[in-house]
């Protein structure tokens, strides 16, 4: 299965962002809409209690799952949003390099963003994604 996806650099705009400005996928792709991937364990108690990085890991083991049942992975993801619970620029930023390693070279396109508060107890990251998926 080829993959849909083409990460777009606007050349124009700061290299200092770890990440590409936008990102297509052809007509034909088929598009999986994720819900926001949250630090939940099976058992739906929440992972890595106060440990942003590790809820960020945690997250991004739920997406991959949540993926894999939708036939895709993080190669086919085109855009993400990810959320934490915090006013402080520092642990955004440690959430956010626990994204950006997970997905390597695929430097999707990306929003981080400090909320008040998300759905669950003590919950502090979530990842919102979509992805673009060819299946011939």
């Amino acid at each position: 299965m080829g993959r849909a996806i083409t990460l777009i650099r606007a050349n124009s705009l700061s290299d200092v962002a770890e990440y590409a400005y936008a990102a297509t996928a052809p007509a034909e792709a088929r598009l999986v809409f994720l819900a926001g991937a949250c630090p939940l364990n099976e058992d739906g108690s929440t992972a890595a209690v106060g440990d942003y990085a590790g809820q960020a890991a945690k997250a991004v083991e739920n997406m991959r799952v949540a993926l894999a049942a939708a036939g895709a992975s993080l190669e086919d993801v085109i855009s993400t949003r990810v959320l934490v619970a915090s006013t402080r620029q520092e642990d955004l930023v440690t959430a956010w390099q626990v994204v950006r390693d997970a997905f390597g070279d695929h430097d999707v396109p990306s929003t981080l963003m400090g909320v008040t508060v998300l759905g669950y107890d003590d919950q502090l990251v979530e990842i919102e994604g979509v992805a673009a998926v060819l299946d011939s």
